[in-house]
């Protein structure tokens, strides 16, 4: 065999590794870079925490607070003939009305209503005007002490209806109650907390949500009117008693343990 002939063989054979290694040597450097970009990226992503450990609770206060005003609506109703009649007759005796509130020194005077209406007879199926009916309401506040005596005042100036009477704290004495009524309602979800960790051996450790619901109030009912006009007549003076508001309020605490 001639030298010339070895010779060439051996470069077919270097020729023909080299075909088939280059790619995988690819391969192999292509996936090693892959791993060097991406490994640092995976060891940066954030551990997951476990979950954390909360407990809900809900307290509630409430306040009872004594009512020392009363909202009143009252006014006149006149029924006459004409038109301009009733309505001359309820100006007259209503402006005597407020003339007497406004000496009175009454809160929040307000005029609620003026109606003037026809009245209407019926007979034989036949409709017939026989009248009108004029009203003038007005709405007012006074200490409940000196309701009683205000109303029959009212009556003699010319007042013929009393709608209703109504009772109610004062303004500075409902915020006090709130903010009891709050103190109240957070004390009582605290308390109920405690309770319930202790019994599973748990401690809290601090508060990490806290919901406050508006403190609403409950004004007693008014006193019903049927009630209100038999006592007028039987006494001399009317008797007017007040009774008691409730401010009532809820917390919502939200604490980890």
């Amino acid at each position: 065999m001639s030298l010339f002939y070895v010779n060439s063989l051996r470069e077919s054979s270097n020729k023909y590794h080299a075909r088939n290694i280059n790619p995988l040597r690819e391969v192999f450097l292509v996936t090693g870079l892959f791993l060097a970009f991406t490994s640092p990226v995976m060891a940066q992503q954030p551990q997951i925490p476990d979950q954390i450990r909360t407990i809900t609770v809900s307290g509630r206060g409430m306040e009872s607070i004594p009512t020392t005003l009363t909202q009143v609506r009252l006014g006149v109703e006149v029924q006459g003939k004409t038109a301009a009649e009733v309505q001359q007759e309820a100006a007259r005796r209503s402006s005597a009305v407020v003339a007497l509130l406004k000496a009175r020194n009454v809160e929040r005077l307000e005029t609620t209503g003026i109606t003037l209406n026809p009245i209407y007879s019926y007979s034989d199926n036949t409709q017939r005007l026989t009248g009108y009916s004029a009203t003038n309401i007005v709405s007012f506040r006074i200490a409940t002490e000196r309701t009683g005596n205000l109303l029959d005042e009212a009556v003699k100036a010319g007042a013929t209806r009393i709608d209703s009477v109504s009772f109610m704290a004062t303004d500075s004495a409902i915020a006090q109650a709130q903010q009891q009524a709050l103190r109240e309602a957070t004390q009582d979800a605290q308390q109920q907390a405690n309770t319930v960790l202790s019994v599973l051996n748990l401690s809290p450790s601090e508060v990490i949500s806290i919901q406050i619901n508006n403190a609403g109030t409950t004004p007693p009912p008014p006193i019903p009117l049927a009630r209100q006009a038999a006592m007028a007549e039987s006494v001399a003076t009317t008797p007017v008693v007040g009774g008691e508001q409730q401010v009532e309020a809820t917390v919502t605490l939200q604490i980890r343990y």
